[in-house]
């Protein structure tokens, strides 16, 4: 059993975990044994969520989820696969964590009177300055 909140729990038996060979450094050991781990976890199947969660952890997650709802972890950072299998199991419950926030509704505002005077003020302080710069040329310029 995966603590994940106060209120969710996951079951250990819901993670889906393969390990393949991983690349970058390491030398022969590289070649020879399967450290990487991806970490598969099915979102709309899971008993352990709440609705609004899994829709949430769904968007939240984007490209990493495929269509049948799957999210798929990749964690090769380290050298032991026990290290990448713990990393991946941490990134999956730090975006749980994330889901189970209910996010806070933005409440649309306008913007003050003053606020509106100081940027149209703003506004034609600067259309004087570029009326300014303009340069007409005068008849006895040209004698």
């Amino acid at each position: 059993m995966i603590d994940v909140t106060g209120s969710i729990s996951i079951q250990e038996d819901e993670l889906d975990f393969e390990f393949v060979r991983s690349g970058g450094p390491g030398g022969q050991k590289v070649n020879k044994t399967s450290s990487a781990v991806v970490m598969k976890f099915d979102i709309r199947n899971s008993p352990s969520l709440p609705e609004e969660v899994r829709k949430r952890l769904e968007e939240i997650c984007g490209n990493r989820v495929n269509r049948e709802g799957i999210l798929v972890i990749h964690a090769r950072r380290h050298r032991s696969q026990i290290k990448n299998r713990e990393s991946a199991v941490n990134r999956l419950i730090k975006l749980i964590r994330k889901a189970s926030e209910t996010p806070v509704e933005r409440k649309p505002t306008k913007p003050s009177a003053t606020s509106d005077r100081e940027r149209l003020a703003g506004k034609k302080r600067r259309g004087l300055l570029k009326k300014s710069r303009n340069y007409k040329p005068l008849k006895e310029d040209f004698e």
